[in-house]
């Protein structure tokens, strides 16, 4: 063995020792604790670059952050103004979103005119086999997924918004089987805006149900348009911060937001047992209108539980407003789905490129990268 071969053995040795003394390091949960402490002193401390500059040059690094506020504050402004021009629009948008209930709910049958738009198959007369073949496994598939069979006579378009919140995975996590019965009876979903305070109300329309008596179920959001007084340079646009849901008037025995468990107790001297009911709360879309609250006080904390739910609500909302409503249609035959997951594996290749580049470091560990996805538009940023 030559020398520059020993020496080499040497140097892997070495680096093998480290790499296992490192990562027995980073299991010690007292060197974590010790680290995190470190990096805490760190968080929002400025640079040993900016400590380092004279006094001259800090205070008109000072004068730039005050020009950057104002900046701020005119970013403010300025979605103010598009919120304004939203509520305008919005006037002209409920014209067009009324016609689309009325065809949903067969309160109008479109005309020969209307109905004149062009076919994403134009030739589907000449393709009668594979019409044929498209048939035999339709059959197949209603035998399997027990899909639904409308013939000519069919009113209005049957299950449509059922049918969009099925389509879309965000919404179907939260529909639940004995939810559907409930959503056929779904009629309309309407948008109305608010000023003062700026936010929205979400309007479900039910038609008579066996279910509640309600007609119309809502859900209203505040938001918030100013940059935060402890951190002005936050802000990026309108945020959600604030929802509240509504009463539900269930029919007797018809609530799917509960359900009733049965227990068993056994009384610890005796030895008698006694079975016990209770009412606790059921998996449910219609959970949608029940948020847990938000506290009044804006420094006071919540729990991970209630922040997570809070989000999640706030993400729902923003979604059913900004996609859903304005491109009902779209998500009911798929395409606005077809868009939307183009657009996710466009993504997913960038980030493929970047992990072949970083792939040629050696130290660089695949299943540690972490990537952000899914970041929300600017226009109604979450809390």
């Amino acid at each position: 063995m030559s020398e520059e071969e020993v020496d080499d053995v040497e140097e892997e040795g070495e680096e093998g020792e480290r790499k296992e003394l490192v990562d027995k390091l980073m299991k010690d949960p007292q060197v974590l604790a010790a680290l995190q402490t470190k990096l805490r002193r760190f968080l929002g401390t400025p640079s040993g670059y900016i400590g380092s500059l004279p006094v001259a040059v800090k205070k008109r690094v000072k004068a730039l952050k005050k020009i950057q506020l104002q900046y701020t504050d005119l970013e403010a402004d300025f979605y103010k103004e598009v919120h304004a021009l939203e509520v305008k629009y919005d006037k002209m948008h409920q014209e067009l979103y009324e016609k689309r209930r009325q065809v949903i709910c067969s309160e109008h049958e479109p005309t020969e005119d209307e109905c004149d738009f062009p076919s994403d198959d134009e030739d589907e007369d000449k393709n009668l086999s594979k019409d044929m073949e498209e048939k035999a496994k339709l059959e197949e598939d209603k035998e399997e997924n027990k899909i639904h069979e409308f013939d000519e006579n069919t009113k209005g378009i049957p299950e449509f918004w059922l049918t969009i919140f099925k389509n879309v995975d965000l919404l179907a996590e939260m529909v639940q089987e004995y939810d559907e019965p409930i959503l056929k009876h779904l009629a309309d979903i309407q948008l109305k805006f608010h000023d003062e305070p700026m936010g929205f109300t979400l309007e479900f329309h039910f038609q008579e149900n066996e279910f509640f008596t309600n007609k119309v179920l809502t859900k209203y959001y505040e938001m918030k348009c100013s940059p935060d007084k402890e951190d002005p340079f936050g802000f990026e646009g309108p945020e959600i911060f604030k929802c509240k849901g509504c009463t539900i008037d269930w029919k007797k025995g018809k609530n799917v937001t509960v359900k009733t468990i049965k227990k068993k107790q056994k009384h610890k001297s005796r030895g008698a047992v006694r079975t016990i009911t209770k009412t606790v709360q059921n998996d449910s879309f219609f959970n949608f209108f029940n948020p847990p609250p938000v506290p009044e006080d804006p420094n006071e904390e919540m729990d991970e539980d209630t922040q997570a739910l809070l989000t999640a609500d706030f993400e729902i909302g923003h979604y059913i407003r900004e996609r859903i409503i304005p491109r009902a249609v779209l998500f009911y035959t798929g395409e606005a789905l077809d868009d939307e997951d183009f657009e996710e594996e466009e993504g997913e290749e960038g980030e493929e490129g970047d992990d072949e580049e970083e792939e040629d470091d050696p130290d660089y560990d695949p299943t540690k990268d972490k990537s952000v996805k899914g970041q929300q538009p600017a226009e109604c940023k979450q809390q």
